[in-house]
C-alpha cells in the first residue's frame, strides 16, 4: 500500500495545532446583502397575541402550585416537565375546564384579528390612495421643481 486515500491520509499529514480543525466544518459564506431579519417582515406590536392552548392554560395554574410545593427548584425545564407528566396523567374530564378557558380564549383572539385585519386594510386602503395621489402629481409634473438644477446654482454661488 503505497499511500491512503482520502481524509485519513490528510489527518495524518496535519500538524498537531492542525489537527483540531479537522472534522469541523463551518457554516458556508453567506452571500452579501440582506440577513434573515432583514428579509423577514418586521411585527407589528398592535398585532394581538395568539392565545395559549389548553395545556398552556393548564400550566399556568400548575406553575403556581409547583412552585408553593417546591419553593427550592428554580429549573423551569423542572416545572415544563412535570407540567407535561401531570398532564399526561390526567383524564379528558380533567382536562376540560383548561380546554373550554383556551375555546374561550380563542374566541377572544379571533373577534380582536378580525378588528385588527380591518384596522390593517383600511390603512392600507388610506396609503394606496396617497400613493395615487402622489402618481398623479409626479405625472403631471407639480412635484416642485428639480431640486438638482438648485443644488448646482448654489455651486456656483459660492464660486
Amino acid at each position: 500500500m503505497k499511500g491512503a486515500k482520502g481524509k485519513a491520509a490528510k489527518r495524518d499529514t496535519l500538524k498537531a495545532v492542525d489537527d483540531k480543525k479537522v472534522g469541523k466544518r463551518k457554516a458556508p459564506a453567506k452571500a452579501a446583502g440582506k440577513s434573515k431579519a432583514a428579509k423577514k417582515a418586521a411585527k407589528d406590536p398592535n398585532k394581538p397575541k395568539r392565545p395559549p392552548s389548553a395545556f398552556f392554560v393548564f400550566l399556568e395554574e400548575f406553575r403556581k402550585t409547583f412552585k408553593k410545593e417546591n419553593p427550592t427548584i428554580k429549573a423551569v425545564s423542572a416545572v415544563g416537565k412535570a407540567g407535561g407528566e401531570k398532564w399526561k396523567s390526567m383524564s379528558a374530564a380533567d382536562k376540560a375546564p383548561y380546554e373550554a378557558k383556551a375555546a374561550k380564549r380563542k374566541t377572544d383572539y379571533e373577534k380582536l384579528m378580525t378588528a385588527y385585519n380591518k384596522k390593517q386594510d383600511a390603512a392600507e386602503d388610506d396609503e394606496e390612495s396617497e400613493k395615487s395621489k402622489s402618481e398623479v402629481d409626479e405625472e403631471s409634473g407639480q412635484d416642485g421643481g428639480d431640486d438638482e438644477e438648485d443644488e448646482e446654482d448654489d455651486d456656483e454661488d459660492d464660486e
